[in-house]
């Protein structure tokens, strides 16, 4: 014998009615198919019943709606030949129905006992329709109305099962009934004076179970709209898997903390009898689904789930006068009991000074208000504190027979979440180790789900989700690197990149499963209005697991959000040197916000672009080296520029070069008049640990006061046209000492500065190439032969891969 239960939304249209024939035609044994309503019936009974209490005539089109559903089921699973007196027996029900609404709506009241009845006929019409159905088809069927079989009582005011009672019913109309299938209506029952009863929450999985257990049933196996129980909410987490096999107690644990196939009381009768328990999906029926059975799981796995519950309020009975003081938690409990509060969490700490526990939010006003009034007496007299609740909040669980043998788990998982900027308000684990609980925000669920799975069930394959400001040659090869390394980054470094949200200065995008980098161009072209308040709003609203925010701009605007992103534990990878050559205090804010919310702040493009300078340098520091003197060619533009120059040519022209091949910032004033070589050597000096600001740096400028004066970029060409023979004059002054020019900047003592220097052969500058750049580190450990950091110091392409190579060390952090 087998027991098949089929929730409502494996019933909830004919197709999928027809789904559940194909089903059970594959069966050999005697099956018992047990039904809920056709989904979303028994919320409108529901809502019937309260509008004719409530004397609101709208509960007849509620009613319509009803009738409508079932009548064209019929027509649409029955042949023309069978449907009239099936159609007939299903009115005249509906008659009797809508007797009992009439009687609610005229006397503007409802009972337990009309309620319960009201709301049967949900189970009662799917069940004989079903079975109908069933037969025209050829099917051996009978359907047996399940309130003949399972009685109910009152226990302390709750319903009961009588199951005694239930047992003898279910074994003698079973074993006297030939047919191989047999239909029963699930949370249906009647009561000991033969009165309708309804079962309640999970009534249709306690109907399935309480016959599994009177007829010794092989397996009971649940149908419903997913392939089992998974490794955690698949809604939440995309990358959630199929649990295969997994113990009664797992699998209550991940029940009770929201994982929706089972509702753990109701499959009681069957884990008192050891029989087994399958959840298979009614529409993917050819998935193994998940084996629920009394052994445990196998030798090695460790967590074997992750859930969560929402609509969390946590009450906390705190004060002096608790302290040694016997019974105080007793009553506590007591009131909550009393009041029918259910307790999902306790934690109570060791002083005694506290007891904290997490309820349903429905129940905060009710039980806030019995506790108050049970400690009045204590609370007037500054014994124990006026309880107030703490709302919006949610449980995460990790679940797993076997975490109790693995050391370190608590860690991992606190790690995990805090490394995400969750804050854990509670944690509760029990002594038997199963379950791991902690109590977060509700809008930290879903990035906490993700971040544990990624932790525990992805094999170390980290996503990494990240926002992109600034989409020019710089951010465009940056996208490029992406979509070319994506798969190497996966399977090497087992690191997921996705771009999320892309930004330019007229429009922007966001796709929460990851842009398209295939054509992210038309995606973007079809975006909203560009506005950085709202692309910072959006990210933060998105609140996914290692979140990167990355600025390819030299906008100061964009760079004064950094802050913002920071306070959220939102890394920031940017080449902008704005933010980290402001004044020190911003910098050092910056610095001590990405240390103190666990959220890197890189930007080793602001020196050198892909060269891993400020790299070196901070090792050098973290070793316990320290800076002597750093000589440095900082300005790849610059370089590029006086190797190009000669008689030959014009300044103007091979400036003109350098901006179209990409090699000065778009302004290239900003380039040429030294600032931007500033901002470089005062970020090196800021990392060697010198405080110092951009106006304490000397600059021996090799322009004219007119090219300084421009206002625009025109203007600033035209000038360096107007002192082309001055510029011819610096290159023949160096060229007759068989010098290079060469723009320096230097750091010692504390103080630096930059300026055109002439360079003679022999000169580790002398012969530096192209748009090169280098860095000439003097240390203690480094006096005389300095360490040398040496290559392309500009253009898109290494720029580029000098944030992708931030973005990997974020990854790897």
């Amino acid at each position: 014998m087998l027991v098949l239960k089929f929730g409502g939304t494996s019933v909830a249209t004919p197709e999928n009615i027809d789904k559940i024939k194909n089903i059970i035609t594959g069966y050999t044994d005697r099956i018992i198919v047990v039904v809920s309503a056709f989904g979303g019936v028994t919320d409108q009974l529901i809502n019937a019943g309260y509008r004719a209490q409530k004397q609101d005539d709208s509960y007849k089109t509620i009613l319509k709606q009803i009738e409508t559903r079932h009548l064209e089921a019929i027509k649409a699973l029955l042949p023309v030949t069978d449907q009239s007196k099936v159609l007939s027996n299903v009115k005249r029900e509906l008659n009797v129905l809508e007797t009992l609404l009439d009687g609610a709506f005229f006397i503007g009241e409802i009972t337990k006992k009309l309620s319960d009845k009201i709301v049967s006929y949900g189970e009662l019409l799917s069940s004989y329709i079903i079975a109908e159905y069933f037969k025209s088809q050829g099917i051996d069927c009978a359907h047996k109305d399940s309130r003949e079989l399972i009685v109910t009582g009152l226990a302390n005011g709750r319903t009961t099962i009588s199951l005694e009672q239930t047992n003898s019913n279910c074994i003698n109309f079973f074993n006297t009934s030939k047919n191989k299938v047999v239909i029963c209506p699930g949370f249906i029952a009647k009561s000991e004076a033969g009165d309708p009863t309804t079962l309640g929450r999970g009534g249709s999985d306690y109907t399935a179970a309480l016959y599994a257990a009177a007829l010794n049933a092989k397996v009971l196996e649940i149908w419903t709209d997913v392939s089992g129980m998974y490794t955690a909410n698949p809604k939440m987490v995309k990358q959630a898997k199929p649990i295969a096999h997994i113990s009664y107690e797992e699998a209550m644990e991940l029940s009770h903390f929201g994982a929706k196939v089972l509702y753990p009381p109701t499959i009681q009768p069957v884990l008192a009898k050891g029989i087994s328990i399958r959840i298979k999906n009614t529409f993917s029926p050819e998935d193994d689904g998940t084996l629920i059975t009394k052994s445990k799981n196998e030798k090695g796995k460790t967590v074997r789930g992750i859930s969560h519950i929402g609509n969390i309020a946590l009450l906390s009975l705190e004060g002096p006068g608790m302290v040694g003081i016997p019974g105080v938690s007793k009553q506590f409990f007591e009131v909550l009991s009393q009041a029918n509060i259910s307790v999902v969490l306790i934690t109570q700490a060791s002083s005694e000074h506290s007891i904290c526990i997490g309820i349903s939010v429905d129940d905060v006003a009710l039980a806030v208000a019995a506790v108050n009034e049970a400690f009045a007496y204590q609370i007037e007299r500054g014994r124990i504190n006026k309880v107030v609740p703490e709302t919006s909040l949610a449980i995460v669980a990790l679940v797993g027979d076997n975490m109790k043998n693995h050391q370190g788990l608590s860690g991992k998982m606190f790690s995990t979440l805090g490394k995400n900027n969750v804050n854990i308000r509670v944690i509760a684990q029990g002594a038997s180790e199963r379950n791991i609980s902690c109590v977060i925000q509700e809008k930290d669920v879903k990035k906490a789900l993700n971040a544990l799975h990624e932790e525990f069930f992805e094999e170390n394959i980290k996503q990494l989700n990240l926002f992109v400001m600034g989409v020019g040659n710089v951010g465009s090869k940056f996208l490029d690197q992406i979509q070319q390394q994506k798969k190497y980054l996966k399977e090497n470094l087992k690191l997921n990149v996705r771009v999320i949200g892309i930004s330019n200065s007229r429009t922007m995008v966001f796709d929460d499963d990851g842009i398209s980098l295939k054509n992210w161009k038309a995606s973007l072209a079809e975006g909203l209005k560009a506005d950085k308040e709202e692309f910072f709003k959006t990210v933060n609203k998105l609140n996914l697991r290692n979140s990167i925010f990355v600025d390819n701009t030299a906008n100061k605007a964009v760079s004064d959000t950094y802050k913002d992103y920071l306070r959220n534990s939102i890394s920031v990878v940017t080449c902008n040197k704005i933010a980290c050559s402001s004044k020190y205090t911003n910098y050092h804010e910056l610095k001590e916000l990405a240390r103190v919310y666990n959220a890197p702040f890189l930007f080793e493009t602001n020196v050198g672009a892909g060269l891993p300078i400020i790299d070196t340098l901070k090792h050098l520091i973290a070793s316990g080296d320290k800076i002597q003197k750093i000589q440095a060619v900082l300005s790849g533009s610059l370089n590029f520029v006086f190797n190009n120059f000669s008689d030959k040519t014009t300044f103007h022209d091979v400036v003109k070069q350098a901006q179209e091949e990409g090699y000065t910032e778009p302004d290239p004033k900003i380039d040429l008049s030294g600032v931007d070589v500033m901002r470089k050597i005062l970020i090196l000096a800021r990392e060697s640990g010198t405080q110092l600001e951009i106006a304490d740096i000397g600059n021996n400028s090799f322009l004219p006061e007119e090219s300084l004066a421009t206002t625009s970029n025109e203007a600033f060409f035209t000038s360096l046209k107007n002192h082309e023979a001055q510029f011819q004059n610096i290159y023949r002054q160096a060229a007759e000492k068989d010098t290079k020019l060469k723009y320096v900047a230097q750091f010692e003592n504390g103080h630096a500065s930059v300026g055109l220097q002439e360079i003679p052969k022999g000169h580790d500058f002398y012969n530096l190439e192209g748009s090169d750049n280098i860095v000439l580190f003097f240390t203690d450990r480094y006096p005389k032969q300095p360490l040398i950091v040496k290559g392309a110091g500009a253009g898109s392409d290494v720029t580029a891969s000098g944030l992708f190579a931030d973005v990997i060390r974020i990854g790897n952090y």
